[in-house]
């Protein structure tokens, strides 16, 4: 079957032309917004030979095809679509958008603004993994220069995470990203008291017209500074709406600043505060609490929360982790790895047992890019298709994620799991993460095995083997 013939077959797969709305594609997926997805056959779609999987979520129709081939797809699909569907891939993503429900939308946004300081954040915490390797080893002095210069390279992203988060943030709410980035230095000014000292209380106030202002800075925290420059976002435009054009320059960002950091330091910073210790808190006390118990539910559920695209949101909850100095580890990510290694577990057993060469063609590199943390594919090319994988998976996380709860392994860092995960991975806790991944594999692999022997049907041959 050709790229030509590809095209040709998807189009009354998914409603047909008069049902897509845009489309466009990525590296490997073709991506569609369509008027109505229940005309959508996701069944048929896997079929194609060119076609890895398909699924819809964020708003979108993800057809999975991979590097190169996706390029020509798409072009003989635009060709009979004609110029009615055509849209860039901003375009694709902002219509989706339009169509989620709220907390999609939040869980989208949270993404947008996470994603691209998670480098930053990793590198941050490798090296601070390293530093902490060497002196429980006893290789380095806590004293000397070079670990204090280091130990200096290893804070910066979380002294200065507000700053980072702000421009980011400020593409999303539709703010200049300077003016975020100037509220942000305004948060965490040297003049007002260090967010790490707060143990011991709030040194001074100020008393601004009767009001007395904790002068407390806020570095390395999350929650305020979101809400402030989504507030920012909404004073800018409200200032723009008045100010006429030939002072706009001038006083559009200076009144926007000033109105917008002194409601960040007497409001919406404390407000986001209680919120954001409130959460990280809660989430401590569940950890410690619930113990290997809360593991299992966290790790059993998380692949589920992933097939509806909310889990984009915990970068936000994790970074909140790290920053926080009372707690200073994000505990929450290895649960996430070890879900994500127990669904590569499962597609290696549809591997291994389906008879449907297309089947293995996807579940062998699908099982293995598992193991670096990406289970796209293993998710909705294999696992969910057959329904029995993605069961044997979510135990294996369960299991897992129990495990690493119980040994208290965690991590210094976001965004990485399965074996690039090991980067970042407190080096107490290597070990334990191992054995954890082990675990997570294993019993996938075998529950889905031991499903195969019960049923006597290979998967592939036939609909929820």
């Amino acid at each position: 079957m050709t790229e030509s013939d590809t095209a040709q077959a998807l189009l009354p797969l998914v409603g047909g032309p008069k049902n897509i709305a845009r489309l466009a594609h990525c590296a490997t997926r073709l991506r569609l917004v369509v008027h109505d997805e229940s005309k959508v056959d996701h069944a048929a779609i896997g079929a194609l030979d060119l076609v890895k999987g398909s699924f819809s979520g964020a708003g979108q129709v993800q057809i999975i095809i991979g590097p190169g081939i996706v390029n020509h797809v798409h072009d003989a699909m635009q060709a009979q679509l004609g110029d009615s569907a055509t849209g860039s891939l901003d375009e694709v993503k902002e219509e989706a958008v339009s169509r989620q429900n709220a907390a999609q939308r939040l869980a989208r946004t949270l993404s947008n603004i996470f994603v691209p300081i998670i480098p930053v954040i990793v590198a941050s915490g490798l090296l601070m993994g390293l530093l902490g390797m060497l002196k429980s080893l006893g290789w380095t002095s806590g004293n000397s220069a070079v670990f204090q210069i280091l130990d200096v390279f290893s804070s910066t992203a979380f002294v200065f995470l507000p700053i980072l988060i702000a421009f980011s943030a400020a593409r999303d709410f539709k703010v200049s990203p300077f003016l975020a980035a100037a509220l942000a230095g305004i948060m965490i000014h040297p003049a007002l008291q260090n967010a790490w000292t707060l143990g011991g209380g709030v040194h001074e106030y100020w008393n601004l017209f009767g009001l007395q202002v904790a002068k407390v800075g806020y570095q390395g925290t999350v929650l305020p500074i979101l809400l402030a420059v989504w507030m920012l976002s909404w004073i800018e435009r409200g200032v723009k709406r008045f100010m006429p054009n030939a002072i706009d320059l001038i006083f559009t960002p200076f009144l926007t600043l000033l109105i917008s950091g002194t409601i960040a330091l007497t409001v919406v910073g404390p407000i986001g505060r209680a919120l954001g210790d409130g959460l990280s808190f809660g989430l401590q006390a569940i950890y410690h609490t619930g113990g290997a118990l809360a593991g299992m539910v966290f790790g059993g559920l998380y692949s589920l929360i992933v097939v509806t695209g909310i889990h984009h949101s915990f970068h936000a909850i994790e970074a909140g982790l790290l920053a926080n100095p009372a707690i200073g580890v994000n505990f929450l990510l290895p649960i996430w790895s070890m879900a994500n290694i127990a669904q590569g577990g499962s597609a290696l057993a549809v591997f291994f047992i389906s008879r449907d060469e297309k089947t293995r063609q996807i579940a062998l590199p699908a099982a293995l890019s598992c193991l670096m943390g990406i289970t796209e594919a293993a998710l909705f090319g294999v696992n969910l298709r057959f329904f029995w994988p993605f069961v044997s998976a979510a135990v294996g996380g369960a299991v897992a994620g129990g495990w690493v709860v119980a040994t208290h392994v965690g991590m210094t860092g976001i965004g990485l799991t399965g074996l690039p995960g090991l980067a970042i991975v407190r080096p107490d806790s290597l070990l334990n993460y191992l054995i954890g991944g082990v675990i997570a594999f294993s019993v996938a692999f075998a529950g889905t095995w031991l499903r195969y022997l019960k049923v006597k049907t290979p998967y592939g041959e036939a609909a929820g083997a």
